[in-house]
């Protein structure tokens, strides 16, 4: 495809796009727009003064031809490019959640939330600061704010646009600010009554002027979602996954023949490998100095193998994962985090997360040997790839870091996106027209008939529709969903968004003492497998700790890649090691450097005073005596 092709008309890049709150005020980074590659974050995930930074989405044009193929990406270099922005949260105004409505047979009707706000009055629950728009290059300052949506009289800022130096759109959500219009505490994990939050959704439109062609843009989403506190981590199943079988499923895409171990398989194993850094569990089985570390060159080896050879230990891991299509709960089976049905129904498949059933066909043809090894190629950058691969990446990348279940409600985006009547063309969505209101009642109660019936809310996307299914805050649906609540079970699973939201981590003290050439290799890795709760500064009362994620979210550690430690004898300790790093405050309650010296020098001591106790006693037992009394002296005399 040549770059000299007509352009006749335009996209916008990536059709969604998942920016995510922050509470530094200038300090950002850019989402990733390369699918494995996580986000390039310079100086740490926090400002100096210990505030979150913002993750940033970045949009672009991109010029197409007359059978739809992708010509270049479209700048302010050449043309004159006029985004408008309209986002809004509609949390407060929407119906409460009680669990996926696309369940079959098992959705459970809502009614709505802040059901004593009649009438009128309900768009007082609705945060909307209207349309905005921005041009040029390097574009930004007060005009841009999204300000002016209020939750009833208090205005509630919901980020700012920019534009690059290439003209392209910058989209910086809110700052992560919840309250209660009353002062009230929140009391549950998703519903509570006169809270609002400053997450948001919606459209993102270009018209673009290229000489005498004038366009308008396919629109694209823009949808603001919680921190990643598991920054380089990925969900065993992701929201990029679950679309994909979606597409795959309506014949929209076609499916491959067979599977690419590197692209389609290995990237399964793999996830759960490095969930290690972010739930205990998932390290005891998965992670490194397990057997069932898939990051091991020799199983690695072996999984990659389509041969006959390999065979037994193919079937051996087939085995283990829960059949999407099962008929009743397999709680041994893998992944072991919970699915959608989780606390409302027994004994079925869903009370588990299970693999899309693209992703457990692949992985059953695998088990067959049927499947190909050629690694696909691989960019350090967006610019070095073709035009119709750069679409494809923005696309894949901004889905791939968000959670694909379980959607309880879920974290970034919830189960609506696994419905056909969401979706205009593969990655895109149906949006309403511009200035066109969303539909906020459809009734005193949401059932699923009504939910997924002609006319209902999942057929069309505009500002606010999306966010508008998950929790109210949002941090008390995440202080919520953690793992393990079976204290009885040897191992804190399952686990419900640990690539988000981690249970337990590798603490920056541990690391410090793994990390000692002075001490030695069994005492370093006493360090190494010890895991410490990511909430531990929020207690075990559970209003209390909700309440206190809303207030101190920010001070929580964000765990992330760290240099690998040094002097790693027999590769003990892995090569790559993600910490949790950046606790500001909270890392006072940690013992300090020093104090873990003193306490393992104290060790140490005790065990030489007790060794020289032993020598002193023994030198007071008469030699002959002492031979008498040891058997296996004895023994090895003779």
């Amino acid at each position: 495809m040549s770059q000299n092709q007509k352009i006749v008309n335009c996209a916008i890049y990536p059709a969604i796009g998942i920016s995510r709150i922050g509470n530094a005020p200038d300090d950002y980074y850019l989402a990733s727009e390369i699918p494995g590659k996580p986000a390039e974050v310079e100086s740490g995930y926090k400002d100096s003064k210990g505030r979150v930074k913002k993750q940033v989405a970045r949009f672009r044009v991109y010029g197409l031809a007359e059978d739809g193929t992708v010509v270049r990406e479209l700048t302010a270099d050449e043309a004159e490019i006029e985004w408008r922005v309209h986002v809004a949260n509609r949390k407060a105004a929407w119906y409460q959640f009680n669990n996926a409505l696309d369940l079959e047979g098992l959705g459970i009707p809502s009614a709505f939330r802040n059901q004593d706000i009649k009438g009128e009055n309900r768009k007082k629950l609705i945060i909307d600061p209207g349309s905005r728009s921005i041009s040029g290059k390097n574009t930004q300052g007060q005009d841009y704010y999204l300000k002016g949506g209020k939750f009833f009289d208090k205005e509630v800022p919901l980020g700012e646009i920019r534009t690059d130096e290439k003209g392209r759109l910058l989209f910086f959500g809110g700052s992560g600010d919840s309250a209660s219009r009353d002062q009230k505490p929140a009391k549950t994990f998703a519903n509570n009554d006169g809270w609002h939050d400053d997450v948001c959704d919606g459209t993102v439109r270009a018209t673009v002027k290229l000489g005498d062609l004038k366009m308008e843009a396919e629109p694209a989403i823009v949808a603001v979602t919680p921190p990643n506190f598991g920054q380089g981590l990925y969900g065993v199943v992701t929201m990029y996954d679950v679309v994909i079988d979606l597409f795959y499923k309506e014949k929209w895409l076609e499916r491959p023949e067979k599977p690419n171990f590197w692209s389609d398989i290995f990237p399964i194993f793999e996830r759960m490998t490095q969930m290690q850094w972010v739930n205990q569990g998932f390290f005891f089985l998965f992670g490194h100095n397990s057997p069932s570390n898939f990051n091991a060159p020799d199983l690695l080896k072996i999984l990659s193998d389509p041969s006959e050879a390999s065979k037994p230990e193919r079937d051996r891991l087939f085995e283990w994962f829960r059949n999407p299509e099962g008929n009743t709960f397999q709680p041994i089976e893998i992944p072991p985090c919970y699915g959608d049905a989780f606390g409302d129904y027994e004994n079925i498949t869903k009370e588990g997360l299970s693999v899309t059933p693209t992703q457990y066909l692949w992985l059953q043809q695998w088990a067959d040997g049927n499947f190909t090894t050629q690694k696909p190629a691989t960019y350090q950058s967006l610019e070095a790839m073709p035009p119709a691969l750069q679409t494809e990446a923005l696309n894949k990348a901004a889905l791939e870091e968000c959670l694909g279940g379980g959607f309880h409600p879920g974290i970034e985006l919830s189960w609506p996106m696994r419905v056909a009547s969401m979706w205009k063309t593969p990655f895109r969505l149906n949006t309403l027209l511009e200035g066109e209101e969303p539909k906020d009642d459809f009734g005193p109660l949401l059932a699923s008939k009504i939910a997924l019936g002609s006319g209902g809310p999942v057929e069309v996307s505009g500002p606010g529709t999306l966010t508008r299914w998950l929790g109210v805050p949002w941090q008390t649906d995440e202080a919520s969903c953690n793992s393990g609540y079976d204290t009885s079970t040897y191992l804190p699973l399952p686990s419900w968004w640990a690539a988000r939201i981690p249970n337990q981590v590798l603490s920056e003290s541990s690391y410090k003492r793994l990390s000692d050439p002075t001490l030695n290799r069994f005492q370093r890795l006493k360090h190494f497998d010890y895991r410490q709760d990511w909430l531990r500064d929020f207690g075990t009362q559970y209003e209390n700790r909700i309440n206190a994620m809303v207030k101190h979210w920010h001070e929580l550690g964000i765990v992330g890649e760290c240099d690998a430690p040094e002097n790693n004898e027999e590769g003990s300790l892995p090569n790559r090691i993600w910490v949790e790093i950046d606790r500001g405050p909270f890392a006072k309650s940690d013992p300090s450097f020093e104090q873990i010296i003193r306490a393992e020098k104290a060790e140490q001591e005790q065990v030489v005073k007790a060794e020289e106790m032993m020598i002193t006693i023994a030198a007071k037992v008469p030699e002959e005596r002492s031979k008498r009394l040891n058997p296996l002296f004895k023994r090895d005399e003779l």
